[in-house]
């Protein structure tokens, strides 16, 4: 049983690789050959380091497991990026990043919409409350600006940081949303977190009674109507 769990899993994570190969060679045309550059060149360089100090043997296997770990490194970085690339411009793209910040963080998407498509997210955790927005700097000044004035109904004392996703000047890229977010001074104990995360809870948010798909969403959707 054990046996079948565990081959189940490592089928598992090779298909998963498989894809993500896939995925990253679409956007990387040059992955493939970039991957096998760094393989055989740290292989062929520890190798050679052997043969000089009279341990090919060792050299060989210590030059095998290297590459790998070269490899690796590089397959993720490379796939990371080709990840970021998909989904740069894509409405909805850093609400897709926020859901994999990590532990200790409570995120809701789409907090805030216009029709023109901008958003604002909003994650709350020990650095207290981070409202990101995404699409026209000048619109998303005015979105952020009225969900805070909506959060301060029931959040007071509550450190609010904004971030607006970007290239521009004073943006953060798409790529460095989570580390901006986990570089945040920690200011708020456990039971603070909770505790606002319930009041803002009781505000609602502009889709919960939407279906909303996790990740980018479609550029055809549209506004929900006011009440």
């Amino acid at each position: 049983m054990a046996r079948e769990s565990s081959e189940s899993s490592t089928a598992g994570r090779l298909k998963q690789i498989v894809q993500t190969y896939k995925m990253t060679r679409r956007v990387d045309s040059k992955v493939g050959l970039v991957l096998a550059g760094v393989g055989i060149v740290t292989f062929g360089v520890i190798l050679a380091v052997g043969f000089l100090v009279g341990h090919p043997i060792y050299a060989g296997i210590l030059g095998f497991l290297l590459a790998f770990l070269a490899v690796a490194v590089v397959f993720g970085r490379r796939a990371e990026r080709a990840a970021f690339g998909q989904l740069e411009g894509q409405p909805g793209a850093a609400a897709a990043v926020l859901e994999n910040v990590g532990r200790g963080w409570s995120v809701t998407p789409a907090v805030a919409m216009n029709k023109s498509q901008d958003l604002v997210h909003r994650a709350v955790g020990k650095a207290g409350i981070v409202l990101v927005a995404e699409g026209n700097p000048n619109r998303v000044k005015s979105l952020l600006a009225a969900e805070k004035r909506r959060m301060a109904r029931v959040v007071i004392d509550v450190p609010v940081t904004d971030i607006i996703v970007g290239t521009g000047e004073g943006e953060v890229p798409l790529k460095k949303v989570r580390t901006t977010l986990l570089k945040l001074p920690r200011v708020l104990p456990g039971p603070k977190v909770t505790e606002v995360n319930d009041r803002l809870r009781a505000l609602g948010d502009l889709m919960r009674n939407m279906p909303i798909p996790k990740g980018p969403m479609p550029k055809g959707m549209r506004m929900p109507k006011g009440r």
